[in-house]
C-alpha cells in the first residue's frame, strides 16, 4: 500500500530539500564555482617529429571543469626539441620531401603539373612555400608538418603555424635563458664576476702576464687601446694569438680550450678577445709590450667554487689580486689649505660637529646580517661627494666585486639618507661596502643604497677575508 503525503508534508519536504541544495551550493560552489579548472597531469611525449636529426615531440594535458568554471590556465600542449643522430650525408631535407609529395600532381584547378622546391621568399616562415621549378611563381599548400626547420640552418622549428625557438631548457617557446653563470633560468648567483684592469707599464718591451683565465670561465672579454698585442697561451705553452715568432695573428676566430675565441683588431688601435666559455683549462692572457701600457682590461664570470684556487694561483704568480687603480686628485687653489668639504676653513675649529656619532657598528654579527641582506658587495674607491636635500650622493670607482645580484659599472653613484649619512665615507679612501638595489614604484629611479648605520668599511687584508668569511655563512 502506497502512503502520499498531504500538501503540508510536501511544502515541508520541498522547501527542506530547496535549503539543503542552497547550503551545498554556498559551501561546495555547485552552482557558484570561479576560477579556473585543473590540469590533468601531463602525459607522455610523443615520438620524435623526424627520423634523423633535430625535430619536434609534443604531450598534452586535459582540463577538468566543473561547470561554471573558467578554462584552465597555461596551455594543453607542449612541445620540446628531439635529437636524433645526424642524418646522412646527401639527405633530402624535411621541406623539400614535403614539397615533393605535390610533384606530378595538378593544382591551381588545372590539369598541368609541376615540380616543386622549397621557396623561402615569402612572409610566413611556417607555411609550405613551393616554388615551380622553370616558372616565376610559388604556391602555398598550407602549414609545413612539426618540426620542420623555419629556415635552414635556424635554430627555430615550426610548431602549428608558428615559428618557436628553443629555451635552454629544451622547451620551444619556453624563453629560458642561461644566466652567467651556464644555469638554465638562473639568477647570477652561483658564479662571481671578476673586472680587473692590468695597468703595469713594462720596463721593457715584450710578453707580459697579465692573468690565468681559469678553467670553467664564462662570458670573457678583454680589450686594449695601443699598438700592443694581446697573446693567449695554453697550459702545454703553446700560444694560441700573437705567438713568438712575432708575426701578429689576423682578426678571426680561434679554439683554444673548448671554446671559440673571436679576435678583433680594426685599423685604429682597439683591440679585443671574447669567447663565451666555459674553458676546459686555464689559459694565460699575455701583452706583447711595443709601447706604453694605456690598461689591458679583462674580465669574466667564474664558479665561486673556483674562485679561491683562481687567488691561490695568481698570489703563487706574485700578480696583485687587485691592479693598482689611477689616483684621481682634486684640484685644489694654490694658496687655500684643504680642508673638510662644507666646512668653512676660517671657524672650522670653532664650530662643533652638527651630526653626531654614528650608531656602533662593529663585529661579526653586523656584518654577516648587511653581507647576506646585501644585493651587492664590493670595494670601491670614493671619488667624490656630493650633499643635495635630505641624502647624500657618492661616486664611487668600483674596484672589486664580492657579490652581486646584476652587473655593475666600473662607475656608480651610491646614495645614502639624509645630509648625516652613518657611516660617512671620506673622498679618496678605499672602503668594503654593502648596498641594496631600490627601484621606485614608478621605475624611474634605480638607485644603489647604502643603508643607515649600514656596513661600510674601510678595506684592509684583515677586512677581506672577514667578508669572504662571511660569503660562506650566509643561509642558503
Amino acid at each position: 500500500m502506497a502512503i502520499h503525503p498531504g500538501p503540508a508534508a510536501q511544502r515541508l519536504l520541498r522547501n527542506l530539500l530547496l535549503s539543503l541544495w542552497t547550503l551545498l551550493s554556498c559551501d561546495l560552489g555547485v552552482v557558484t564555482a570561479q576560477g579556473p579548472g585543473e590540469w590533468t597531469p601531463w602525459g607522455s611525449w610523443s615520438r620524435c617529429s623526424s627520423s634523423c636529426g633535430r625535430g619536434v615531440a609534443v604531450r598534452s594535458r586535459r582540463c577538468v571543469r566543473l561547470p561554471g568554471e573558467e578554462p584552465c590556465w597555461g596551455d594543453s600542449h607542449e612541445y620540446r626539441v628531439c635529437q636524433l643522430p645526424d642524418c646522412p650525408p646527401g639527405a633530402i631535407p624535411f621541406r623539400d620531401l614535403q614539397c615533393a609529395l605535390y610533384n606530378g600532381h595538378p593544382v591551381l584547378g588545372t590539369q598541368k603539373t609541376y615540380q616543386w622546391v622549397p621557396f623561402h621568399g615569402a612572409p610566413n616562415l611556417c607555411d609550405l612555400n613551393c616554388l615551380a621549378e622553370g616558372h616565376a611563381f610559388y604556391h602555398s599548400f598550407g602549414r609545413v608538418l612539426d618540426g620542420t626547420p623555419c629556415t635552414p640552418g635556424s635554430q627555430g622549428l615550426c610548431v602549428a603555424g608558428g615559428c618557436l625557438s628553443p629555451g635552454c631548457d629544451g622547451l620551444l617557446g619556453s624563453g629560458a635563458l642561461e644566466d652567467r653563470c651556464g644555469l638554465c633560468g638562473g639568477a647570477n648567483d652561483s658564479c662571481l664576476f671578476v673586472q680587473r684592469v692590468f695597468r703595469d707599464a713594462g720596463a721593457f718591451a715584450g710578453y707580459w702576464n697579465v692573468t690565468l683565465i681559469p678553467e670553467g670561465a664564462r662570458h670573457i672579454r678583454v680589450a686594449q687601446r695601443s699598438h700592443n698585442h694581446l697573446a693567449l697561451v695554453t697550459r702545454d705553452g703553446r700560444y694560441v694569438l700573437n705567438g713568438a715568432d712575432g708575426v701578429p695573428s689576423p682578426p678571426g676566430t680561434y679554439e683554444a680550450a673548448g671554446t671559440r675565441v673571436v679576435y678583433t683588431r680594426g685599423a685604429g688601435p682597439e683591440e679585443t678577445l671574447q669567447a663565451a666559455g666555459p674553458t676546459s683549462q686555464e689559459l694565460l692572457l699575455q701583452v706583447l709590450l711595443r709601447e706604453p701600457n694605456p690598461g689591458v682590461h679583462f674580465e669574466f664570470w667564474l664558479p665561486r667554487e673556483r674562485y679561491g684556487p683562481f687567488q691561490a694561483q695568481a698570489q703563487a704568480l706574485g700578480w696583485p689580486l687587485r691592479q693598482p687603480q689611477p689616483r684621481e686628485v682634486e684640484a685644489q687653489p694654490a694658496d687655500t689649505p684643504a680642508v673638510p668639504e662644507a666646512i668653512p676653513a676660517r671657524i672650522a675649529s670653532l664650530t662643533p660637529d652638527p651630526c653626531g656619532p654614528c650608531p656602533d657598528s662593529r663585529g661579526r654579527a653586523h656584518r654577516l646580517l648587511h653581507y647576506c641582506g646585501s644585493d651587492f658587495v664590493f670595494q670601491a674607491r670614493v671619488l667624490g661627494r656630493h650633499r643635495q636635500a635630505e641624502e647624500t650622493r657618492y661616486e664611487v670607482r668600483v674596484l672589486f666585486i664580492y657579490k652581486n645580484h646584476s652587473p655593475l659599472r666600473t662607475r656608480e653613484y651610491v646614495w645614502a639618507p639624509g645630509p648625516c649619512p652613518c657611516p660617512p665615507l671620506a673622498p679618496h679612501r678605499e672602503y668594503l661596502l654593502a648596498v641594496r638595489r631600490l627601484v621606485s614604484p614608478d621605475g624611474t629611479q634605480d638607485r644603489l643604497l647604502l643603508p643607515f648605520a649600514g656596513y661600510a668599511r674601510l678595506w684592509s687584508p684583515a677586512e677581506d677575508s672577514r667578508v669572504r668569511l662571511a660569503a660562506r655563512r650566509c643561509p642558503v
